[in-house]
């Protein structure tokens, strides 16, 4: 392949599979309308105005890895997750591709459903999944925030350029020749990269809000400590 890009264009791959994608996730932004309705009140909903607006212009920074014909760009999932939860979060990745897509044709309009599925459902989802299990066992400190944020958007991004070689592995235009492990592990180390580059901008970013505006925070919010059961007397003597 001359080009590795989170962003598929139209024609990588066939139509069939782009259609079934475009399915999945029209059902699964459908289902985080739902779930993200529940969540929405005077703070968050200007947040996620924010945060769109603050992934739109992250995810138009592209820039070259390895060789000229590699490119990447941040992606934003672990971002969204973490200041306005996992189903606003979606939407608001979905949006910023939607209007790239239409705007600006970075990513073809048929490839939608592909770019949507990896970048605002895969991504957001694997970051919140993380977040969810680190903020129980660190510390709800500005480094334990920040470790969060750098490992959850460094995974993200990797688990969505794999679900890119899911998606080529089921319906890619062109012929790897079987070499199908070459590319999962390219686009691997190539978004391991950019995941931190992500993971820094992520991190820099929450930590700032959390000392400014804790409130802002859909996980610190959302997420509660784990509370230690209570201990159970013993009575009469029993061991």
């Amino acid at each position: 392949m001359e080009t590795l890009a989170m962003h598929i264009s139209n024609g990588i791959i066939d139509g069939p599979v782009a259609a079934i994608f475009a399915a999945f996730a029209l059902a699964a932004l459908t289902f985080c309308v739902l779930r993200g309705r529940a969540d929405l009140d005077d703070r968050l909903a200007p947040m996620a105005g924010l945060v769109a607006a603050f992934i739109f212009a992250v995810q138009m920074l592209n820039f070259p890895i390895f060789t000229a014909g590699v490119s990447g760009h941040l992606l934003g999932g672990a971002l969204a997750a973490l200041l306005v939860g996992p189903w606003v979060g979606a939407l608001c990745v979905a949006v910023v591709l939607v209007v790239q897509a239409l705007v600006f044709g970075d990513g073809g309009v048929a490839m939608l459903g592909l770019n949507i599925t990896n970048m605002a459902i895969l991504g957001t989802a694997a970051a919140y999944l993380l977040i969810a299990l680190l903020l129980r066992v660190l510390p709800r400190t500005p480094a334990g925030l920040a470790v969060t944020a750098f490992v959850s958007a460094l995974v993200s991004v990797v688990v969505a350029s794999q679900g890119f070689v899911l998606q080529y592995w089921l319906g890619g235009t062109t012929d790897l020749g079987g070499n199908l492990g070459g590319l999962a592990g390219t686009m691997a180390v190539a978004h391991l990269l950019i995941g931190i580059g992500e993971g820094l901008i992520t991190a820099t970013t929450v930590v700032t809000v959390a000392k400014v505006r804790p409130d802002l925070v859909y996980a610190l919010r959302a997420l509660k400590p784990a509370v230690p059961a209570p201990a159970v007397p013993v009575a009469g003597g029993a061991r």
